[in-house]
């Protein structure tokens, strides 16, 4: 059976995977490519070669039923009924598309988790028309980010990530990818909304664009007008599988900061508390004396983590850790994150209407641990 990539869901509608440590990567600074009245040519020419087209063969053949799953199923569902299917060793491997881009001149790619999950090969395909086999260097399902290593022994040319926190609803942005397999295919548009929360994740941070991405644009880069990538292209949010001017990219500052850990040594390493947390109520809130509802309500701690020996209780709302005030739930998420394992850190909490500072000494986030 052969598919695209298939876009990430969220619950009430199709979301989908159409496509989209504490490091960052020092790269060499671009030159800024003013874009003319007539379009974005000298754009495109400049950044083409550094985008790749991915095809994988997974590893997991013949555990889709005849015709596939339905469409509009959630990503979820679909991986956990999956993993409910006999597996048929005389069916052909499932193959898959998606987009990448080159980091570095050795053959660093960067894209999706989703895209390479599961791959038995991989093969990263260039603009002009060369091939050549990589392998997956790591992965993180958690931000949808991958790197890649092609096995070269020549120069690739290379795209540089730009600032994602200094792009702002409207600014222009242009999409470079592998839709539906058709190979290199360029969209344009604008920036509809920053640091949106699609809810696929604890670390949600998505850049809306209604640049279109279809199918098969998952890992591809989102440019702006300087040529630089502020952007991954990840998901769509889509009745019907296309494009209807909603799409979403992890951000460049985030996919740095991953990308770094994943060149260490493959793996991801984050901080872990070993707390349940759930948003503070209307009513609490105006209790308090806030405008609105903020912090994180620790719902339950773990044993023997640590939360636990720092002294935090069911019941505690967190205001600030490490120094980050917490707004929202996703702020204490990528707090904890963000702090590297064995480092003491302060958290600020109110218990019972009392103002209570607690030092915690963070650990090591397992792929158990939540």
């Amino acid at each position: 059976m052969t598919t695209t990539s298939t876009p990430h869901r969220l619950a009430g509608a199709t979301l989908v995977a159409a496509l989209a440590s504490t490091g960052v990567i020092a790269l060499a600074p671009s030159t800024a490519l003013a874009v003319p009245p007539g379009g974005y040519g000298d754009l495109v020419e400049a950044v083409s070669p550094s985008v790749v087209f991915i095809e994988v063969t997974g590893k997991e053949a013949g555990m889709e039923p005849a015709g596939g799953l339905p469409e509009g199923i959630p990503e979820e569902f679909r991986k956990r009924f999956e993993k409910m299917l006999p597996k048929n060793g005389g069916a052909a491997p499932r193959k898959g598309v998606g987009s990448g881009f080159i980091i570095s001149g050795d053959g660093q790619i960067v894209t999706n988790h989703h895209v390479v999950d599961g791959a038995d090969s991989v093969t990263v395909k260039l603009a002009d028309g060369r091939s050549f086999n990589a392998t997956v260097i790591g992965s993180d399902p958690l931000t949808d980010v991958a790197l890649l290593q092609a096995e070269i022994d020549e120069t690739l040319p290379v795209v540089v990530f730009g600032e994602s926190d200094s792009m702002r609803a409207g600014d222009e942005v242009v999409a470079v990818g592998n839709p539906f397999g058709l190979g290199g295919t360029v969209t344009s548009g604008i920036i509809s909304a920053m640091s949106r929360d699609i809810h696929s994740g604890p670390y949600d941070d998505f850049i809306q664009t209604d640049a279109a991405i279809n199918r098969g644009n998952s890992g591809g880069p989102l440019f702006n007008n300087e040529g630089e990538v502020i952007g991954v292209n990840t998901a769509i949010f889509s009745p019907d599988g296309g494009s209807v001017g909603i799409g979403f990219a992890v951000p460049s500052d985030l996919v740095q900061t991953v990308v770094a850990d994943l060149q260490d040594d493959g793996e991801i390493t984050r901080g872990w508390l070993g707390v349940q947390i759930r948003p503070m109520s209307d009513e609490v809130a105006s209790v308090l004396g806030y405008d609105g509802p903020k912090g994180a309500v620790i719902e339950a701690v773990s044993a023997d983590s640590p939360a636990k020996s720092g002294g935090l209780q069911t019941g505690d709302i967190i205001l600030s850790f490490n120094g980050t005030q917490i707004e929202e739930l996703r702020d204490l998420t990528r707090a904890v994150a963000d702090t590297a394992p064995e480092q003491s850190a302060e958290v600020e909490i109110l218990r019972k209407g009392e103002m209570i500072t607690r030092e915690v000494t963070v650990g090591t986030r397992g792929k158990q641990d939540a």
